[in-house]
Parts: structure tokens; sequence; C-alpha cells
């Protein structure tokens, strides 16, 4: 029996080891900023960028298992869907979610993910810090929206996508 989880242990040590060698998961990027909202406040920007900016802007923090696979993938796969879902690095392109679809997503619990929080404490605001991230965020983005709500140029029927979950982001 010791002798079967030997060879289990070894296998497996194995393949965590083979794993390695595909490169994926581990494009670390961050593409510069272009253009970041006209935020209301620093307050609601420090909040934003506590808890949304390392999935949500050019700004990621990349932690150390974002380079041991199989979290790499799941990293990278995170970011990568999280910016062409909501960036805010890129906000002037005219391709990000409304107040609404992102209050609700913050509000359910949804976002940030809460996998994401368990390495991610500081990402985890409190109540009240929530509700002042959500009103400065209604400032901000009705702001802007005001300026460039109909602003569709570049994405033709993409825009029109915005209520579907199939990233989770």
């Amino acid at each position: 029996m010791k002798r079967i989880l030997g060879y289990i242990g070894g296998a497996i040590l194995a393949l965590f080891v083979i794993i390695q060698l595909i490169p994926m998961g581990r494009n670390h990027t961050n593409p510069p900023v272009v253009q970041e909202p006209e935020w209301d406040s620093d307050q609601t920007r420090e909040l934003v960028a506590r808890a949304c900016f390392d999935c949500h802007s050019h700004e990621t923090t990349w932690p150390w298992y974002a380079n041991v696979a199989p979290m790499s993938w799941v990293t990278e796969r995170h970011v990568t869907e999280g910016r062409e879902h909501l960036n805010f690095s890129d906000w002037g392109d005219g391709h990000h979610e409304d107040f609404e679809d992102i209050s609700e997503v913050v509000i359910d619990g949804e976002m940030p993910l809460p996998a994401y929080l368990l390495g991610h404490p500081n990402a985890q605001l409190t109540a009240a810090e929530q509700q002042q991230m959500l009103d400065g965020l209604r400032a901000t983005i009705g702001t802007h929206d005001d300026h460039h709500g109909g602003d569709d140029d570049h994405h033709g029927d993409d825009d029109d996508h915005h209520g579907d979950d199939d990233h989770g982001h």
C-alpha cells in the first residue's frame, strides 16, 4: 500500500512539474493606462482600485502564484476576461458596463470573486466602503455616460452583450 501511494505521489509531482513547461498563463502584461473615468473623488478611485483593479484595469498586481500552473492559467483567464468585460484603464473606448450592471454584481457578492477574496483580503470592502464606492461610481459613470453613452463606433453590435454572464466578470 505504501508503494502504491508513493507511485501516486510521484505521478502527481511529475505531472505538476510537466505542466510548468506549458507556456500558458504567464503573459503578465500591464499595457499602458489609456484613459480612466473622470472619478468623482480620489476616495472612489481608491476603493475601486482596491476591490477591482487587479482584474479590471491595466494596473494588475500579479501575485507569485500567477507563475505556477495551473493557477497561472486561471489567473490569466480571469484578468483577460475581466479587462474585456470592464476596464477602468481604457475607459474612453466606449465598451464598459453601466452602473446598474456593476452595482448588481457588487451587491450580489459576485464581485470581487469570492475565490479572489481568499487570497486578497484587502479587496474585501466593509458595507460602508462598498456603499461609498457604489455612490462614487454612480456619480462617476453617470458623468461619463452623459458624454459617451452612445459611442459604439469601434465595437458595433459587441456592446449589446453586457448582460451575458458567460465570463463571470
